[in-house]
């Protein structure tokens, strides 16, 4: 039970630890930042973190749909809202289980097609993210060497991993569990391999982090600062690649880590740049946060209890309430 706890606790001071770190460095700059702000450019990057989620739904429903689940965009985006608030709360991305619950909540998808629908969706957006790092780490000067290999890594493995889908198509077992993966794999291939897939699911996952890109944007405007586009793109891609390894709960933490490193690294004060990625992430899991609660009241009280069954499958013997 202990080490259950522990995998909590641990997670969770380390990342109100960097938190904590971070505001004491920049509290002096933060409130006379604050005195100064033009305090609209915070409404419309909170209004363009919400219309991103929306695309999030609608590109989840894609999904669903290319693996036979039909669903509304409402459901799509709440059932989004719902998983990403739970990460907010426990470790190593358990969240994400909770759209397997709601999805076989009146039968609406097997536990195959839920899973199936994370990994489509988790492999576009890392592999996406990457592209843009890509794009981006040309138009910033003297980026360091582990740049280039936090982006690379990232598109090598989206490379095989569809070559990897295109040969398992082949692939065929008696055994009851490989049969079981190789469904899992051909579902993960039905909805991103054919044309329309890659076309719809690269364009709008580029259009998605674009937006996440825009909120930052904002922030930077809201202090009065200025940042370069390219660098910006490039903070947010390499602390969204940091988030993707669950180190702490919604990344909290090593997220604002990561995107202050890199604003310092291209000559950001490190005062504004711990600033800048401290207020983008709240303005970011602020929405997350108020959206879920809307999307746990649009669902009714059932979904309380998916939540409390993904974290008890990880975390079993503890009591979620």
């Amino acid at each position: 039970m202990w080490k259950k706890v522990s995998a909590i606790l641990v997670s969770t001071l380390l990342a109100a630890g960097i938190i904590a770190f971070m505001l004491y460095t920049i509290w002096d700059d933060l409130l006379a930042a604050a005195g100064h702000a033009v305090w609209y450019f915070l409404a419309i990057a909170s209004a363009v973190c919400l219309a991103a989620w929306w695309l999030r739904g609608f590109r989840y429903r894609s999904i669903l749909s290319s693996l036979g689940v039909r669903v509304r965009v409402n459901f799509s985006v709440a059932c989004i809202f719902v998983s990403q608030t739970a990460n907010l709360i426990v470790p190593a991305r358990l969240g994400d289980l909770v759209r397997i619950f709601i999805l076989r909540h009146d039968d609406r998808a097997t536990a195959s097609q839920g899973l199936s629908s994370l990994v489509v969706e988790r492999v576009f957006d890392i592999l996406m993210v990457a592209i843009l790092g890509a794009v981006s780490i040309l138009f910033v000067l003297n980026a360091p060497g582990w740049f280039y290999t936090i982006i690379i890594v990232p598109i090598v493995a989206g490379v095989f991993f569809f070559f990897f889908l295109a040969l398992a198509g082949k692939v065929t077992s008696e055994n009851r569990v490989m049969r079981v993966v190789l469904g899992i794999i051909a579902q993960v291939r039905e909805a991103s391999l054919s044309y329309r897939s890659l076309v719809v699911l690269s364009a709008s996952s580029i259009v998605i982090w674009l937006m996440d890109v825009l909120v930052c944007v904002f922030v930077v405007l809201m202090f009065q600062e200025q940042v370069p586009f390219a660098v910006v793109v490039l903070g947010i891609v390499v602390g969204n690649l940091v988030k993707a390894v669950p180190l702490t709960p919604g990344g909290v933490g090593t997220y604002e880590l990561a995107l202050a490193l890199t604003f310092a690294l291209a000559g950001v004060p490190a005062s504004d740049a711990a600033m800048i990625a401290v207020i983008d992430h709240l303005v970011k899991n602020l929405v997350t946060l108020g959206g879920g609660i809307v999307s746990i009241y649009y669902f009714g009280g059932w979904v309380l209890d998916s939540i409390r069954s993904a974290f008890q499958d990880r975390f079993g013997g503890m009591k979620a309430d």
